[in-house]
């Protein structure tokens, strides 16, 4: 399959590839994506669930997937330091996937204040803008370069 194609082509170990997918993907055959979750994971794939908290998926469905990560989405982000909604449903999500073993990233992340929310409540890994731009994989190598 792709997967399996991809990993020989780059020789790239299987504990080292993180397949992402959104609760959408998983909610339109729950069942077949079990089977291909469980698939992926026994051989070693990392598998992480996207724009958590956007989907259809119920908690109880949640705790079937075989999964390393969720990404809290960045609707919930955008306005974490100052809607108190956004603030709640954030720390439910970072203490519910610690307490599934899981590791959580939180998306979106465009201001100071909010990175410092998210890790005054423990998560620690982030994604956006105020990192960095998307930029083309030729400048990220380059700017990899110019940071060592």
């Amino acid at each position: 399959d792709m997967i399996d194609r991809a990993l020989s082509e780059t020789g790239l170990a299987p504990e080292n590839l993180e397949i992402e997918i959104t609760e959408g993907m998983i909610m339109e055959d729950v069942e077949r994506a079990i089977e291909t979750l469980v698939d992926l994971k026994v051989r070693g794939v990392k598998i992480a669930i996207d724009d958590f908290g956007t989907g259809y998926s119920s908690l109880n469905q949640l705790k079937k997937f075989p999964i390393d990560r969720l990404k809290i989405d960045r609707s919930f982000v955008s306005e974490l330091e100052v809607n108190s909604d956004d603030q709640v449903l954030v720390e439910m999500i970072i203490e519910l996937t610690g307490k599934l073993n899981l590791s959580v990233i939180a998306e979106g992340v465009e201001k100071e204040e909010q990175k410092k929310f998210l890790i005054s409540r423990g998560c620690y890994q982030m994604q956006g803008f105020l990192f960095s731009r998307p930029i083309p994989s030729e400048e990220f190598g380059q700017s990899l370069k110019l940071s060592a």
